[in-house]
């Protein structure tokens, strides 16, 4: 698995616009330099296609850049260019900095005036497809005099102390340490990397992996950022293309919930390296294109076969690399996407066979949705329309955590959202659950509030890093009855059960264990302060409005009508094609255009050997033949069966309604003397 074959240099790409632009990095398209330099084979197979854009691919790019643009994804020249001042005045200041630590360490000026620093960035920013008012990931690199705790002591100082920086805080305990702040209103998270050279030249190539010997571990997790960004830059071969697509696939994957690491959905590196393998599969495709091809290829993916952009380099500086031969714990990595610098590691190791389920779903979803889009039955717009959560399931867990003041709150909120998917685990292990949907967006209901739709919550923007409209996961009117702490967040999860008669389910030890484990981290980090709980609750949809805004809840039931009916019409084309290809018979050559776009012989042939076959994953639904029972396991009374009557729906939401008017059971708050909670109901 881990040794996929390597394809002959016959299989290397000779066509216009590829092989070339790794090299010059202008991400034109353009041949500069390809009568010079032989262009060599990118990924780890040949393409599957070499064809080069037609007329309505173009179009249908063009089309595809103007629907992006009320999303705000592209900055202005203007906003460019403040980011570059910003980074500017980093680089200065690191500089400044090395030079006063060494002078302070005994070195002649002139010596410590030649040891250099700088500032690299990664993520999105080095990638270029950041979004307006989006953070900058950046790393600070120092020579072999500077330590660790030189970063974390005099520079933290030094920043804090410039007029343009707010908000500056160091997480030196991290498993990457970094130093947050807001530099003249941009967010930075900058790590810190001590290399074993004497100077840091400005050119200074980070690549190399000679520069990872004798580092410790937390040097080389804070280079690795930005060796997998620029490996990743390397092996695409049409940056522009491939920019325009990314920043596509991560529109749409944060408005269909599923843009999330910490959660056990894909992060932006994942999401990076998916399109880049596409457009190594499709090297002359445009965007468009390039965006029908990636819901192609990783709807077929053939999990857990890994994703690979290059084959493993040769590298032994013993630091531990994603090996399933060797290590027995890459063996149960559901969906290993693995990152192209040495030391390679699985970008997608939280993902659980619940998030699997839920993220093959929306593969599947896209494929259809491009399908339409390209025969020009559907406009573009209809990929970013946020798919309903809340009418896909009829039960739901909510979790409130809880705190007295927003600092605290900050702090609480995070370390709740790192350890959501053990939760997800937990659930996971309940042989009557067949599906425990986590939504990443952190809906905020402050105190107060209630009472007006402006909620100035701690967390403007969810954890998937898709911003939302303030008022669109506000609290209720009746939320005042939700919690009495000042500050409260919620996460939901939507539950799918297995079809059983009579099915009684017991939750309070999942959910008991995933509070305390909580709870004894913050105590052993020692975060946990008074005021700080975290609750879990059972609630049915219909008890939804107590939680939730019902203008939001309106605009969910909204989207789950348009998905419907957006999947009747797709139904109907569908039957009116087959009815009509039956109908022409030997002439069925001529209905090309007719067809289903990903259907081509084209796709259907496994050109690469990695490219995954037709699977088909399970698609979540809600249908069940009997409403499973929640129980109490401290109530000495036998568990009754819940009344749903109200609440008849399949997957998608399609009939039911969130009755608003109904009361929650009483057994559904949490216990005030203790932060584990039960989930039960009549």
């Amino acid at each position: 698995m881990w040794n996929s074959d390597r394809q002959q240099q016959n299989g290397v790409i000779t066509s216009t616009n590829t092989g070339t632009t790794q090299n010059t990095n202008n991400g034109n398209g353009s041949k500069s330099g390809s009568q010079q330099n032989p262009p060599k084979q990118l990924g780890m197979t040949s393409a599957i296609s070499l064809a080069g854009p037609r007329p309505e691919d173009v179009q249908k790019t063009e089309e595809l850049r103007k629907a992006l643009e009320p999303y705000k994804v592209f900055e202005t020249e203007e906003e460019l260019n403040h980011r570059m001042e910003i980074l500017a005045k980093l680089n200065t200041l690191v500089k400044q900095w090395v030079k006063d630590v060494s002078i302070a360490k005994n070195m002649p000026e002139a010596a410590a005036s030649k040891l250099g620093g700088k500032i690299y960035t990664f993520g999105s920013y080095r990638l270029g497809v950041h979004h307006k008012g989006a953070d900058i990931d950046a790393l600070c690199v120092a020579p072999r005099n500077i330590e660790r705790s030189d970063y974390f002591t005099s520079f933290f100082e030094l920043m804090k102390k410039q007029p343009e920086v707010t908000e500056c805080r160091a997480v030196e305990e991290a498993f990457v340490p970094v130093i947050k702040m807001n530099f003249d209103g941009i967010e930075i998270d900058l790590l810190f990397a001590r290399l074993s050279l004497k100077e840091i030249p400005d050119d200074f190539d980070l690549r190399d992996d000679n520069l990872l010997k004798n580092l410790d571990p937390r040097s080389v997790r804070s280079l690795n950022g930005c060796r997998v960004t620029d490996e990743i830059l390397s092996l695409v071969p049409n940056i522009e293309n491939f920019r325009l697509a990314l920043r596509s696939i991560k529109l749409w994957a944060k408005k269909h919930g599923i843009y999330s690491n910490s959660l056990g959905y894909f992060g932006g590196v994942t999401w990076a390296m998916l399109v880049a393998r596409t457009c190594q599969l499709y090297p002359n495709a445009t965007a468009a294109t390039l965006v029908h091809k990636f819901f192609l290829v990783f709807s077929r993916w053939k999990w857990p076969h890994p994703v690979l952009l290059k084959h493993p380099d040769n590298v032994n500086l013993r630091f531990p690399v994603w090996d399933p031969r060797v290590n027995a714990s890459d063996r149960y990595h559901l969906m290993p996407i693995i990152t192209p610098a040495y030391p390679q590691q699985n970008s997608t190791f939280n993902v659980s066979e619940s998030t699997k389920k839920v993220i093959l779903m929306e593969f599947n979803r896209g494929m259809t949705t491009t399908d339409e889009i390209m025969l020009g039955r559907a406009s573009w717009d209809r990929l970013f329309e946020a798919p309903s959560f809340f009418y896909r399931y009829r039960h739901f867990i909510v979790l409130l955590v809880n705190s007295q003041t927003a600092d605290d709150h900050l702090e609480w909120c995070g370390l709740v959202e790192s350890k959501i998917r053990l939760l997800i685990g937990n659930l996971e292990r309940n042989q009557h659950i067949s599906l425990a949907h986590v939504n990443p967006k952190c809906f905020e209901h402050k105190k107060g509030n209630s009472n007006n739709n402006n909620n100035n919550s701690s967390c403007s923007q969810n954890s998937s890093g898709n911003e939302e409209d303030k008022t669109g996961g506000g609290a209720s009117q009746q939320t005042s009855t939700v919690t009495s702490s000042p500050f409260c967040s919620m996460w939901f999860i939507g539950l799918e059960f297995e079809r059983t008669e009579n099915l009684n389910v017991d939750l309070t030890e999942s959910i008991q264990n995933f509070t305390e484990h909580v709870i004894q981290h913050g105590v052993n980090i020692k975060m946990l302060k008074e005021g700080m709980s975290i609750e879990a609750r059972h609630v049915k949809r219909k008890q939804l409005s107590q939680y939730l805004d019902a203008d939001f809840l309106k605009k969910e039931r909204k989207s789950m009508e348009s998905h419907n009916n957006f999947n009747n019409q797709i139904m109907a084309n569908r039957k009116r094609l087959s009815t009509e290809m039956q109908k022409d018979g030997s002439n069925g050559s001529t209905n090309v255009k007719r067809s289903r776009v990903s259907e081509s012989n084209e796709e259907n042939s496994n050109a690469s050997s990695d490219a995954g076959g037709a699977t088909t994953p399970t698609t979540p639904t809600s249908t069940q033949q009997t409403p499973p029972t929640f129980s109490n396991a401290n109530s000495s009374k036998q568990a009754t069966p819940v009344e749903d009557h109200s609440d008849n729906s399949n997957s998608g939401g399609g009939g039911g309604s969130a009755n608003g008017n109904s009361t929650p059971s009483s057994n559904t708050a949490a216990a005030s003397a203790q932060p584990a909670t039960e989930v039960a109901c009549s």
